[in-house]
């Protein structure tokens, strides 16, 4: 019923309980989620917990605040992007919040690094998975320049404005809420999570980060995923199951999955 487009099931606090997470998800109607890269290096366990079960999927990327790591090419990224049961390209984007004394000119590495990852993206014909953090003028740009419109994609856990929301609607993006929606001070997300069409709107939980009330501050799963789309139906003034059916639909045609997937 419901379809969590964004988690990270590989970090050490959720894979150590695996099992009772998915049984959790289970009760919960949380009937499929994606399990999202952030390092090259960790790739191989995500793909391995997509094959292992058939509710999950992968993507593969390298998170633009990671450094140290290694660097993906073009080829890194098409190679593994092609193998089963891999839907997007991504965790990639911008992310200046952590700048550490430096300029945006010393950010070139990071706009480069996003720009394979949009080119990859080209190559095999599967959507990005974009973060975007104290950066939003930026990723805009590159999301232009490089054409990515041609691929879509999706703009995850979303805290921008409602200027850079219908800009990134403009470029054939969805917008993916988290349970930041939830919570008590995003009135402005809000009123952005009201604007946006239903149709452009995926839900995602980010676990185990941003677990949504009343479970806040918590260790955040997939099982959680019904909170931030019970608070995007209440915005909307639409039943919650319209709001789990038409977001699970959506990811399905973003990520080019049967409905029988």
């Amino acid at each position: 019923m419901y379809f969590d487009s964004h988690c990270h099931l590989d970090f050490p606090e959720l894979l150590e309980r695996l099992p009772g997470i998915r049984q959790e998800m289970r009760a919960a109607g949380v009937t499929a989620a994606l399990c999202i890269s952030t390092r090259l290096e960790d790739f191989e366990r995500i793909h391995a917990l997509a094959l292992q079960d058939d509710q999950l999927w992968a993507s593969v990327g390298v998170h633009p605040d990671n450094e140290g790591v290694l660097e993906p090419t073009v080829q890194d990224l098409v190679e593994r992007a092609k193998r089963p049961r891999v839907v997007a390209i991504g965790e990639t984007g911008l992310d200046y919040y952590r700048l550490n004394g430096r300029s945006l000119d010393e950010m070139a590495w990071q706009r480069e690094r996003f720009r394979t990852h949009i080119r990859a993206a080209h190559q095999v014909g599967k959507p990005l998975v974009v973060h975007t953090r104290s950066s939003a003028a930026d990723t805009l740009q590159i999301l232009r320049e490089e054409n990515a419109a041609a691929v879509g994609g999706v703009m995850h856990c979303f805290t921008e404005t409602l200027e850079v929301a219908e800009a990134a609607l403009a470029l054939d993006f969805h917008i993916s809420f988290s349970g930041i929606l939830t919570f008590r001070n995003a009135t402005e997300l809000r009123e952005v999570a009201r604007v946006v069409p239903l149709e452009r709107c995926l839900i995602e939980t980010d676990s185990p980060y941003l677990a949504p009330a009343p479970y806040r501050g918590k260790t955040n799963t997939p099982a959680y995923v019904p909170y931030v789309a019970a608070e995007l139906a209440r915005i909307k003034g639409l039943p919650v199951e319209e709001v789990a059916r038409q977001t699970t639909a959506n990811a399905r045609r973003l990520f080019g999955l049967a409905e029988s997937a």
